[in-house]
C-alpha cells in the first residue's frame, strides 16, 4: 500500500512538473527580441593627402644633410608658389644613417643617408594633382602619393549608425509580427563603427614631368567616396 501511494505521489508531482511553462534561459529576457545589422555610409572625401619622401646620399654625413635640406627647400618653393603655405605640411621622421659595403668583411662605411618624410594635406582638389607631379620633378625626392580622406568624420559616422539601427528595426519587427507579436520600445542598444584604410595612388620615381607636360592623372576624375561602416545590435521589448 504505501509502495502504491508512492508511486501516486510521483506521478503527480511529474505532471505537476509538465504543467508549469519552462522559465527563460539565464541572462534572456521574456518579451523581448535581439537583432542585430550592418549599414553604411558614403561620402565626399573633404582631404586630399600628398606624402612624399627626401632622400640624399653623399659621401660624408654633412654632405647628405645639406642636399637632403636643398631638396627640402625647392618642396618649400614650390608649395609657395601654389598659394600653400609650407607650415601646412609635416616632416613625420628624419634619420640620417650610414651606409655599409656588406660585401665587406669589416663593412666599410660607403657613405651617409639622410631621409625625411613629408605629408601635406589639401583642402583644394583642384591643386593636388598638379602639385603632385610638380614634386615629383624634385631630384631625392620619391614615392610620391596622393590619397582622399574624410576629416570631418562625425556627421558620417552618425549616418552610417542610423542605417544599421533602421536594417536591425526592420528586422526585429519582421520576426514579431511573423509571431502575432508587436515590435515595443527600444531597451538597449551598441553601435561600433569603422572606416576601411585607404590604398594611396603612388606616382613612380621615375615619373619625371616636364613643364609641357600632360595633365596631372586626377585631371577630371571624382576622388573615391569614403565609406563608414556601423553594426548596431539593438534589444526591443514585445508587445
Amino acid at each position: 500500500m504505501k509502495k502504491l501511494s508512492s508511486m501516486l505521489l510521483t506521478l503527480a508531482l511529474a505532471s505537476a512538473g509538465f504543467a508549469q511553462i519552462p522559465s527563460a534561459p539565464a541572462g534572456i529576457q521574456t518579451n523581448t527580441i535581439y537583432a542585430g545589422a550592418d549599414g553604411k555610409f558614403e561620402a565626399a572625401p573633404d582631404t586630399a593627402m600628398i606624402r612624399m619622401d627626401v632622400a640624399a646620399q653623399q659621401e660624408t654625413s654633412s654632405a647628405a644633410y645639406n642636399k637632403a635640406a636643398a631638396a627640402v627647400e625647392r618642396v618649400r618653393q614650390v608649395l609657395k608658389s601654389n598659394g600653400i603655405d609650407p607650415k601646412n605640411a609635416q616632416f613625420s621622421s628624419y634619420q640620417l644613417q650610414p651606409v655599409y659595403d656588406w660585401k665587406d668583411p669589416k663593412h666599410r662605411v660607403l657613405g651617409y643617408r639622410a631621409m625625411a618624410d613629408v605629408t601635406l594635406k589639401l583642402r583644394d582638389f583642384n591643386k593636388a594633382g598638379e602639385l603632385l607631379g610638380q614634386l615629383a620633378n624634385i631630384e631625392d625626392t620619391q614615392n610620391q602619393s596622393i590619397s582622399y580622406t574624410l576629416e570631418d568624420i562625425e556627421q558620417a559616422k552618425a549616418k552610417a549608425s542610423e542605417d544599421a539601427f533602421k536594417k536591425a528595426r526592420l528586422q526585429a519587427n519582421a520576426v514579431a509580427t511573423a509571431g502575432g507579436r508587436a515590435l515595443g520600445e527600444l531597451l538597449y542598444a551598441s553601435v561600433d563603427v569603422n572606416q576601411p584604410n585607404i590604398v594611396p595612388m603612388v606616382m613612380a620615381q621615375t615619373a619625371r614631368m616636364s613643364a609641357a607636360a600632360a595633365p596631372a592623372p586626377t585631371a577630371e576624375f571624382t576622388p573615391q567616396t569614403v565609406t563608414i561602416n556601423a553594426h548596431v545590435n539593438a534589444l526591443f521589448a514585445l508587445k
